[in-house]
């Protein structure tokens, strides 16, 4: 059973949360100072909205498929909520010769030293900066800050040798010992 999802889940005094009924689930809503932030939950588990807080309840107790939707669905919420209160934000690293990019407009040109530049097109909702060779990523949605995030380090990962590509800050690099040469 899941333990993150026993307790009510409280929202700030700042933000306005609602359910809807839709015919597949719940439409829920959270809107706060960043912005308003909405998801589609299955009808597997009850939301309610009290005094105390957001509760979730499985509609019952014996399929191991509601359980496990019951601590995620607490999550997603929590991250709702801690999205429109404070945001998130993911800060990549490039790192290499001739390695570089540029916000323009809503795209990112890339320069990753390959024959032609690799255009990426910003999802909506989010905030790109770049600055000397660091990227930052904020936005109200988690998935979509770490999902874009995750895109752009695909594009060049950090190879073992020299280090050189995308990475995320603080990520560690274990680095290879090159080829030796013989005498």
């Amino acid at each position: 059973m899941s333990r993150i999802a026993k307790k009510p889940i409280r929202a700030g005094g700042k933000v306005k949360v609602s359910i809807l009924p839709e015919s597949d689930g719940y439409l829920f809503k959270v809107s706060g100072p960043l912005g308003e932030n909405s998801r589609v939950f299955k009808k597997d588990i009850t939301i309610s909205i009290d005094d105390e807080g957001i509760k979730l309840e499985p509609t019952s107790e014996k399929s191991l498929a509601q359980k496990a939707l019951w601590g995620t669905y607490a999550s997603h919420i929590k991250n709702m909520i801690e999205g429109v209160t404070n945001g998130f934000k993911k800060v990549l690293q490039i790192e290499g010769i001739g390695y570089k990019t540029q916000v323009a407009g809503s795209k990112m040109v890339w320069n990753l030293g390959l024959s032609h530049t690799v255009d990426v097109e910003i999802p909506n909702g989010l905030k790109v900066a770049v600055e000397k060779g660091v990227v930052t990523i904020t936005g109200i949605d988690k998935e979509i800050v770490g999902q874009f995030a995750a895109k752009l380090v695909s594009m060049k990962p950090p190879e073992p040798y020299k280090g050189k590509g995308i990475k995320y800050e603080g990520q560690v690099i274990r680095r290879k010992e090159g080829k030796k040469t013989v005498t």
